[in-house]
């Protein structure tokens, strides 16, 4: 396999997690993080930090990108000390991050202008699938860019899926987390009036999960709510935080997804809760505390 020099911006539960990763696939990590001291692990496993991200990228052939919000990641490519400053034409970049499908195309038409390609590949899968390396990868790319990526993706994904065009990936992000979510506001539902009947919140999830009614998100969602294990998997701010970025851009197709907005609403009773670094199950307790008005 070809190995490559990979700059990596972005060291959270899952882009430190896809470093590791990289680096044993051969490839040469450049870091950079906006705390030196979320680098130095990585620096002692053989990785090199910069002071920038426009450092970061000077010498990279790929550079990977993995923040928060699309301001974020606005920030890294194209701020006073971004990517678009460093990196060489022919550089691709890679964006793991959940954002924008509209920004996403503004920034690759900007990038494009320097000689920069800008590949969106949001995953799926969490903190525990970045750590075995066995994430979902949406891909928006030109067919020969793709071809490009693939095999850096491989060391972090099993599943690796061109959706389409610049922005694709983004908006497949999007429907995911459209249909994670309002899926688990139903499972939170289910639990409460299960409870509520005085029936075992467990034997309903063993009835229901080999049904059409089964899914991974009721099996993951189902016994954290029955045995209140409200610790984050995914801490809940970030659907928070998609869910309206998705209604933005909803509103701006003329759209109206009522699930959509019910659930956001949901969201947005369980951050004023304080619970937004907690899981998202936790819109059970939003449930919960909503029956007590009544």
């Amino acid at each position: 396999m070809t190995t490559y020099t990979i700059a990596f911006i972005g060291l959270g539960a899952m882009g430190g997690q896809m470093v590791r990763h990289l680096m044993a696939a051969g490839h040469k990590l450049h870091v950079y993080a906006r705390r030196p001291e979320a680098a130095a692990a990585y620096v002692d496993e053989g990785a090199r930090a910069f002071s920038s991200p426009a450092q970061a990228a000077a010498e990279a052939d790929f550079v990977i990108t993995n923040v928060t919000t699309t301001h974020d990641v606005e920030q890294v490519l194209l701020g006073e000390d971004g990517v678009i400053h460093g990196a060489r034409p022919g550089t691709i970049c890679i964006d793991h991050s959940t954002i924008s499908a509209e920004a996403t195309r503004r920034m690759a038409l900007r990038l494009s202008r320097e000689g920069i390609q800008l590949v969106d590949a949001p995953v799926s899968g969490g903190p525990s699938r970045a750590a075995d390396a066995s994430l979902s990868i949406m891909v928006g790319a030109s067919p020969e860019a793709f071809e490009k990526v693939k095999p850096i993706l491989a060391a972090l994904g099993t599943t690796i899926t061109h959706v389409g065009d610049t922005g694709a990936g983004q908006v497949a992000k999007a429907c995911n987390q459209i249909v994670q979510v309002i899926n688990i506001q139903g499972i939170a539902e289910a639990m409460l009036f299960a409870a509520r009947n005085g029936v075992d919140q467990d034997k309903v999830i063993d009835a229901i999960s080999q049904g059409l009614a089964g899914s991974r998100m009721l099996d993951m969602m189902g016994p954290k709510m029955s045995h209140r294990d409200f610790s984050a998997g995914i801490e809940a701010r970030l659907h928070d935080k998609d869910f309206s970025m998705i209604l933005e851009a909803v509103a701006d197709a003329g759209l109206a997804l009522p699930a959509l907005s019910l659930v956001k609403g949901q969201l947005s009773a369980l951050m004023e809760n304080g619970w937004g670094h907690d899981d998202t199950s936790s819109l059970l307790r939003v449930l919960e505390g909503q029956q007590q008005l009544h």
